[in-house]
């Protein structure tokens, strides 16, 4: 158990251990920690980040290090990394141990206490999380999951949702996403070729609707309809 102290050297097999030994504690460590204090990252995700950052952030500050030690333990945390995640996509058992099943925290409008302790988060992180959503009644709420990424997934009763196009048997048109034909004063030719629009009709649109110039032009998109909707610099 040599590489656990501070040595002059050591070998590939020392620093192998060494490695192996960091990430195992450092996944128990961020598990133990829970969902809420690595945020919106994975568990394996937060693991890997933190600890690459800091094996190569040592040897690029401390000229009495070599680059050696941090290829090797780099390396062994990339595969340890990809093994981990092969593991969770093959054996349930590992992925849900890893990643936890979302953890129930309003049903029908109650609160579950035993689901915020589980998920390790208070009242005032829930009721803020519902603020977000523009939820200011927790009675709204039909069922509300602590997922495994850190965020709360929250399913209104259907007598709350907003009223649809669909509920109201309304004819809609398709959807069409605008195209991006003019960035930082200049044109996107791809996107303005997909239009079926050339620069001439753009440089004539842009003088007659808004009496400007390309290089003006922070950003400009087309819709379907072709309506020209531009952003100056201000």
């Amino acid at each position: 158990m040599d590489f656990f102290h501070g040595q002059a050297s050591l070998t590939t097999l020392e620093w192998v251990l060494r490695a192996a030994v960091s990430f195992f504690f450092l996944v128990i460590i961020a598990k133990v920690l829970g969902q809420r204090a690595i945020s919106q990252l994975r568990l394996l995700d937060f693991v890997i980040a933190l600890v690459i950052g800091n094996i190569i952030a040592h040897p690029l500050s401390d000229e009495e290090l070599g680059l050696k030690g941090s290829v090797i333990t780099t390396m062994v945390l990339v595969i340890l990394y990809l093994a981990s995640i092969f593991s969770i996509l093959k054996w349930p058992l590992i992925r849900n141990w890893v990643n936890h099943k979302p953890i129930k925290l309003i049903q029908n409008g109650e609160i579950h206490y035993k689901g915020l302790l589980h998920a390790r988060i208070s009242i005032d992180v829930l009721l803020e999380e519902l603020r977000k959503e523009k939820i200011e009644d927790i009675q709204k709420v039909a069922l509300a999951f602590w997922e495994a990424e850190g965020k709360i997934s929250i399913f209104l009763d259907p007598k709350y949702l907003p009223v649809t196009a669909e509920m109201l048997q309304i004819k809609t048109n398709a959807f069409h996403l605008p195209k991006t034909i003019i960035m930082d004063g200049k044109i996107i030719k791809k996107e303005l070729n997909e239009a079926q629009k050339d620069e001439r009709w753009l440089v004539t649109n842009l003088e007659s609707l808004y009496q400007t110039e390309v290089k003006n032009v922070l950003l400009a998109t087309i819709d379907n309809n072709d309506k020209l909707n531009v952003f100056l610099y201000k």
